[in-house]
């Protein structure tokens, strides 16, 4: 039996959407954080900073000290707090993630669906990884 056309994000009106009004749509339920308050969250242990860069990435710009490094393809099996493939630093469904991308896209992707696993403080860092850089946070090699 068919159960006719998928209605999930992309489908709420009824028509197929582009990726701008997706995004559009999924940051309307994320907080996304600046990268000084990301760092003060960090800092405080408020927060676990997610990497999902790909390697190339981080080899080229650096990393930010005490992320988490995650990327994006394992995502989802290594936060999921019920996951048999978690990792240690994935304690709750009530932890504050903020997912760093490289410039601010693919993070909202990313945490709108770690909120679909319960991660319901998933958020991520406006504008990436760049941000953080511009804004003269600290940088490892």
């Amino acid at each position: 039996m068919n159960a006719g056309p998928e209605r999930g994000p992309s489908h709420r009106r009824g028509r197929p959407v582009g990726i701008d009004e997706l995004l559009e749509r999924v940051r309307e339920d994320l907080d996304r954080v600046e990268a000084r308050e990301a760092y003060e969250a960090r800092r405080a242990d408020e927060a676990l900073l997610v990497d999902i860069r790909y390697a190339a990435l981080r080899d080229r710009d650096g990393s930010i000290p005490d992320a988490l490094v995650v990327e994006r393809n394992e995502l989802e099996w290594r936060l999921d707090p019920l996951g048999s493939h978690r990792l240690p630093e994935a304690t709750s469904h009530d932890q504050r993630i903020v997912v760093v991308c490289n410039e601010g896209y693919a993070s909202s992707l990313a945490a709108a669906s770690l909120r679909q696993l319960g991660l319901h403080r998933a958020t991520d860092l406006v504008g990436g990884f760049q941000a953080w850089r511009r804004a003269g946070l600290p940088v490892t090699r």
